[in-house]
């Protein structure tokens, strides 16, 4: 009897009827969206972080001016600088791939400093030890460095997943249709603002709690095979 009575409350009813059309957009657009942009984020940060260590000239103070002006501003001027303001110049950007651009670029810029001083946490010795028997500079890299670097890397490179999650929020403000968008809409016909928004949080926190389950398992698979 309780049990009929709980499903039949209106707030009950919007709750179950809203779970799928907020947990699919985020299967279909949160999750892509997270992946495809932390992937290039990792491509742009290792390239800058590399370039820091190696101590190219220009490039150096090039990768400098870049994480320095990415950090110094909010992610949501980025994206309505890429969305709105590059049209005005002549490009014209899909909604997506303005935000998967926008968020690389800037986790890119983030993830970029964590590399660079995961790599300067390994003694400057073994670069050394690495050209004394022979090897060349990338050889040193990717046998001696990048492994140890890895290792220490790995925990705050997780977090920003993480927070890249939660992050593409933001890309309901370009018109994505994420999942924010998606629980927007929703509680905008049926009223229920507070139980649909705290449904957000809870399938956000699920999605979260999963990755934080992955990332557990990636430091244990590192410390067995003696990234360290």
């Amino acid at each position: 009897m309780m049990f009929e009575t709980l499903l039949q409350n209106r707030t009950v009813q919007v709750l179950i009827e809203s779970f799928p059309r907020i947990l699919l957009p985020g299967l279909a657009v949160t999750i892509p969206l997270t992946v495809l942009s932390f992937a290039f984020a990792l491509v742009i940060a290792a390239a800058v972080a590399l370039v820091q260590f190696a101590q190219v000239p220009v490039l150096r103070q090039l990768a400098r001016v870049y994480i320095w002006v990415v950090r110094g501003t909010p992610l949501l001027v980025q994206l309505f600088i890429i969305f709105y303001g590059l049209p005005s110049m002549g490009i014209v950007l899909d909604a997506f791939p303005t935000a998967v651009i926008a968020f690389s670029i800037n986790e890119g810029a983030y993830c970029a400093e964590t590399i660079r001083a995961a790599l300067e946490s390994v003694p400057s010795g073994q670069l050394e030890a690495g050209y004394c028997v022979g090897m060349s500079w990338w050889q040193v890299m990717r046998r001696i460095i990048l492994p140890q670097a890895l290792r220490t890397a790995f925990p705050p490179l997780s977090n920003s997943l993480i927070g890249m999650v939660k992050d593409t929020s933001l890309a309901a403000n370009i018109t994505v249709a994420e999942m924010f968008m998606a629980t927007q809409r929703v509680a905008s016909y049926t009223y229920q603002f507070l139980p649909v928004y705290c449904e957000l949080a809870v399938i956000y926190l699920m999605f979260c709690t999963v990755l934080t389950w992955v990332q557990k398992q990636g430091e244990k698979y590192l410390n067995a095979h003696g990234f360290n």
